[in-house]
């Protein structure tokens, strides 16, 4: 019998994360072990937007380094995934039965957002996975999402969310200390999640003066929408990890439905 698994959101920072040692890549590395090993992931980036959703199909998942100016042994890095067309086509009938429209994209790997924080989770890189794009559509239309794939947790699939608590790259300040916006905002996203304020993350109304400068864009922050959502919008997750990078890019990794721990 499969065990449901809990959802996660994951801020996954600057690409060069993966070179480098610090609190958020090792919290990253204790996510691979707090609960059983799935038997399938779905991940969902900030860096993959499509209409009509799309879903990798393919058995064998390139790396893509879809960024610049960074040292060449990132560039180098790989993350020899599979993928898992069965998987593909069961997420795919689940958004068709919430009457969302999908397809199967050919020829589409890993970008970033989903490969940098898996190669610090999962390593070995043995967990079959599928990367799902956001949506073009509003958050309420990412909590659909997020809510027709919620059965996948009982099938023993990990559902995860890349982005950041905190993304403004115009903001980053290697030197600097955090400013006082990062921080509330911060401080706002712990309080939603924790206390059970769902609502606060779609409706726009209850949004700080500081959303604006954490997400001038939304798409860091709406996989956190989804993966809350995927897991039950009615209960409030937990916040295992906090921290910033680079002055003001925001770290926070967030767990929703209850963790399995790992068998002894």
């Amino acid at each position: 019998m499969n065990q449901t698994l809990p959802t996660l959101f994951v801020s996954h920072g600057a690409p060069d994360i993966v070179l480098r040692d610090i609190s958020a890549t090792r919290a990253m590395r204790e996510l691979g072990e707090l609960f059983v090993e799935p038997k399938g992931i779905v991940i969902v980036s900030a860096h993959w937007i499509d209409e009509p959703i799309g879903i990798t199909g393919d058995a064998e998942l390139e790396t893509i380094h879809d960024f610049g100016g960074f040292s060449r042994e990132l560039y180098s890095m790989r993350y020899p995934a599979k993928g898992d067309t069965q998987l593909t086509s069961r997420v795919g009938a689940l958004l068709q039965q919430r009457g969302i429209t999908s397809r199967a994209v050919s020829g589409r790997g890993l970008d970033h957002g989903a490969w940098l924080p898996l190669k610090l989770i999962y390593p070995e890189a043995n967990i079959r996975l599928v990367q799902l794009s956001l949506p073009a559509g509003s958050l309420t239309d990412l909590a659909r999402m997020g809510e027709a794939l919620a059965p996948l947790r009982e099938e023993g699939v990990l559902i995860i969310g890349s982005g950041g608590t905190v993304h403004n790259l115009r903001a980053v300040n290697p030197e600097g200390q955090t400013e006082a916006w990062a921080e509330e905002f911060e401080q706002w996203l712990y309080q939603a999640v924790t206390e059970n304020h769902f609502d606060w993350l779609t409706s726009g109304r209850d949004f700080p003066e500081s959303f604006r400068m954490a997400h001038p864009t939304v798409e860091h922050y709406a996989p956190l929408v989804f993966a809350w959502a995927a897991a039950d919008g009615s209960q409030p997750g937990r916040r295992f990890h906090h921290s910033f990078d680079y002055g003001n890019i925001g770290m926070s990794i967030y767990l929703f439905g209850e963790a399995l721990e790992k068998s002894r």
